[in-house]
C-alpha cells in the first residue's frame, strides 16, 4: 500500500475536477452542520483529523455522485475515495462555497468565524449519535431561549453554524468569504477598524491568516494497490470501518451487497425517491434492513455477506412490495402520514412482513386489530424499550410462526404491562417521547386548531407563520426562576400551535393571554388539546396542579383515540 500526502486545497481541487470519485459502496453524505463546524475548529487548531483512504484503479467500477458538483473526468484512471467522504465534501462545500445536494434541493453550508474568539478552547463538543438529517422533526421548537444566554455561549466559540442575527454582528465573518479573498480589509472595516494602530487590527489579521491556512492542512493518504479486485477492496472497506466503528452496520452491509449486486445502489435510491414522493423519507439503512428481513427472516446484518446474488434480488422484489403495503397501511389505516409521527421506523418492517406473510389479504377484523397494534405499539415505544433489533426479531418470529395481530398485541402487553395510558406515564416526559407523537395524533383527530388562524394542526403547513411549533403553555422564561428546565419541558406543558401565534404569545404567562384567546376562539379550542382553562390553574403557583389536571385529561383522550380503557383492555 502506497502512502502520500495532499493539502486540503489539493484534495478539494481533485474533487472539483472529477479526479476523485465515489464508489457505489459508499454511503451518502450525512453530516449535520455542527459536525462541519467542529471539523473546521479542529483543522484551525491543528488537531489530528484522520487519514484518507484511496484506491487507484483502471477497473470499471460502479460509481455514485458526490454531494457537490464535479466536472467530468475524461480519463479512465480514477482515484476512488474509500474513507474521508464526509470530511472532504464538507471542506469543499465551505472552501469553495459549493451547495450540498439534499433530499429535495441543494443547500449551502454556512459557517461563521469569531474574530474575537477566546485563545483557548472553552466549549466542549457535544457528541450527537444521530447523523441523519433533521428534516423529519415533528414540530419546530419554540424560540424562547434567552438570547443573551445564547450569545454568551456563542462568544466562547470559534466557529458557529450561521444565523441571521449573528451575521449582523461585526465580529462574526462568513468562513467561505474569507477563503474567497486574500484581503483582510473588508473584514477589518466591517469590524470597525479604520486605523492600523488599532490593537485589534493585527490580532484579527493573524486569525484570518490562520483560518486561510486550513487550506494548507496536510492529510496523509493511504492508496490501495491497483492489483486488488473490487471485491477485495470492498472487504478492506468493511474491515477498516468496522474496526473504527465509523459506519453503521447498514453502511457496511450496503458495501457487501453492492459488491455482489453491481449498480444496486441506484435501484435502492430510486425506491427511496418514490417513498419521498409518497411523503415518507426512509433511511437507506431501513430499506436494507427490510431487504435482509425478507431474505433471512431476521433483522441483523451479520449474514448479509453470505447471501447469494439471486437471493438478494428475489428478496428485494418481495421486500419492496412489503414496504409499499406498510406505507399505505400506515397512512390510510392508522392515519400516520409522516415518519416524524413514528416512535420507531421498525414498525414499518413489521408491517411489511405482516402483509407479506398474509399475501396482502387481510379480513376487516385483521386490519382493525393490526391498526390497534400499530397505534398502541407506537404510543408505548415498542422498539425503544431495550435492544430494538431483538424486539423486532421477536415480532418477526411471531409472524413466521403464523401468528398475527392478536399475538403481536399479546407480546406487546407482556412487554409494557398494560395497553391503556395512565396519567403517571406522562410525567417527566419531553417532546422526544413516543407519547408526545401520539398526543399530536389524538389532538388532530379531535379537531385541534391553531388558536388564532383556526387552521387545523398539521405537521406540513407551509410558511413560517403557520408552520407548527410546540408551545410551552407556561413559558420557560416564566418558570425558570422556580422550576428546572426539565419540568418546564414536560409534555403536559406543551401544546401545538402555529409559529405566528407562538411568537405573539412570547413569554406571557397563561393567566395573561388565555382570557383574550378564550373570548375570541372559544374554550373548545383549548378542550381539543386537553388544556384546563380554570383561572385558578393558570397562576404560576398552580403549575404543578395544572400539570396533574392536564395529565388526567390527556390520558383520557389518548385512551379514547387508541381504543383502550383501564377497565376493558381489548382481548386478543
Amino acid at each position: 500500500m502506497a502512502k502520500s500526502e495532499a493539502s486540503v486545497d489539493e484534495l478539494v481541487g481533485m474533487i472539483e475536477r472529477g479526479e476523485l470519485r465515489l464508489p457505489e459502496m459508499q454511503r451518502r453524505y450525512v453530516w449535520k452542520k455542527p459536525r462541519v463546524r467542529d471539523l473546521f475548529d479542529s483543522l484551525y487548531r491543528g488537531y489530528p483529523s484522520g487519514a484518507i483512504l484511496l484506491w487507484e484503479t483502471d477497473e470499471e467500477v460502479p460509481l455514485q455522485d458526490f454531494a457537490i458538483a464535479q466536472e467530468k473526468n475524461p480519463y479512465q484512471n480514477t482515484k476512488l475515495l474509500l474513507d474521508g467522504q464526509q470530511r472532504l465534501t464538507s471542506l469543499a462545500a465551505i472552501v469553495r462555497g459549493k451547495p450540498v445536494a439534499g433530499r429535495s434541493h441543494d443547500r449551502p453550508i454556512e459557517l461563521l468565524f469569531n474574530l474575537e474568539h477566546p485563545e483557548k478552547l472553552e466549549v466542549v463538543t457535544e457528541v450527537e449519535e444521530d447523523d441523519g438529517d433533521s428534516d423529519d422533526d415533528l414540530i419546530s421548537d419554540e424560540a424562547d431561549s434567552n438570547e443573551d444566554e445564547l450569545l454568551q455561549r456563542f462568544n466562547k466559540m470559534t466557529f458557529v453554524v450561521a444565523t441571521r442575527k449573528l451575521e449582523q454582528l461585526p465580529q462574526w465573518v462568513k468562513v467561505t468569504e474569507v477563503f474567497q479573498t486574500d484581503s483582510d480589509r473588508p473584514f477589518l472595516k466591517r469590524a470597525g477598524i479604520t486605523d492600523l494602530d488599532d490593537p485589534r487590527s493585527e490580532k484579527y489579521s493573524q486569525r484570518l491568516a490562520r483560518l486561510r491556512g486550513v487550506k494548507k492542512y496536510i492529510y496523509r493518504m493511504d492508496i490501495l494497490e491497483r492489483s486488488l479486485s473490487y471485491e477485495e477492496v470492498t472487504e478492506i472497506f468493511v474491515r477498516v470501518n468496522s474496526l473504527g466503528a465509523k459506519l453503521r452496520s447498514s453502511d457496511l452491509a450496503l458495501a457487501q451487497i453492492t459488491a455482489k449486486w453491481r449498480n444496486s445502489l441506484t435501484i435502492f435510491q430510486e425506491f427511496q425517491k418514490e417513498c419521498v414522493t409518497a411523503g415518507f423519507y426512509l433511511d437507506l439503512g431501513l430499506i436494507l434492513k427490510n431487504l435482509v428481513v425478507f431474505a433471512t427472516g431476521q433483522s441483523r446484518f451479520l449474514t448479509v455477506g453470505r447471501l447469494k446474488l439471486e437471493v438478494l434480488q428475489q428478496a428485494w422484489a418481495e421486500s419492496r412490495q412489503g414496504m409499499e403495503f406498510a406505507l399505505n397501511f400506515l397512512k390510510s389505516n392508522a392515519g400516520i402520514d409522516s415518519p416524524a409521527l413514528l416512535a420507531s421506523p421498525f414498525l414499518l418492517v413489521t408491517l411489511a412482513y405482516f402483509g407479506h406473510k398474509r399475501n396482502y389479504h387481510l379480513t376487516p377484523e385483521e386490519a382493525e386489530r393490526l391498526r390497534f397494534w400499530v397505534l398502541v405499539a407506537n404510543a408505548k415505544g415498542r422498539y425503544s424499550r431495550g435492544s430494538s433489533e431483538t424486539l423486532l426479531d421477536q415480532d418477526l418470529t411471531t409472524l413466521k410462526q403464523k401468528g398475527g395481530a392478536p399475538e403481536l398485541i399479546e407480546r406487546l402487553r407482556q412487554q409494557v404491562g398494560r395497553l391503556d395510558v395512565v396519567p403517571e406515564e406522562l410525567e417527566a416526559r419531553n417532546q422526544r417521547s413516543s407519547l408526545f407523537k401520539t398526543m399530536f395524533l389524538a389532538f388532530r383527530a379531535a379537531g385541534a386548531k391553531d388558536w388564532r388562524s383556526n387552521l387545523a394542526i398539521a405537521h406540513d403547513h407551509s410558511g413560517s407563520q403557520h408552520k407548527l411549533q410546540f408551545h410551552h403553555i407556561f413559558p420557560k422564561a416564566v418558570l425558570k426562576s422556580t422550576y428546572p428546565s426539565r419540568e418546564a419541558d414536560d409534555i403536559s406543558n406543551l401544546a401545538f400551535i402555529g409559529g405566528k401565534t407562538n411568537r405573539a404569545i412570547s413569554d406571557k404567562p397563561p393567566v395573561a393571554y388565555f382570557p383574550a384567546l378564550i373570548e375570541k376562539a372559544g374554550a373548545a379550542t383549548f378542550d381539543a388539546q386537553c388544556i384546563p382553562t380554570d383561572a385558578a390553574l393558570l397562576e404560576l403557583g398552580s403549575y404543578k396542579a395544572f400539570l396533574t389536571k392536564r395529565r388526567e385529561l390527556v390520558a383520557k383522550r389518548l385512551n379514547e383515540f387508541l381504543g383502550t380503557t383501564p377497565s376493558t383492555p381489548p382481548a386478543p
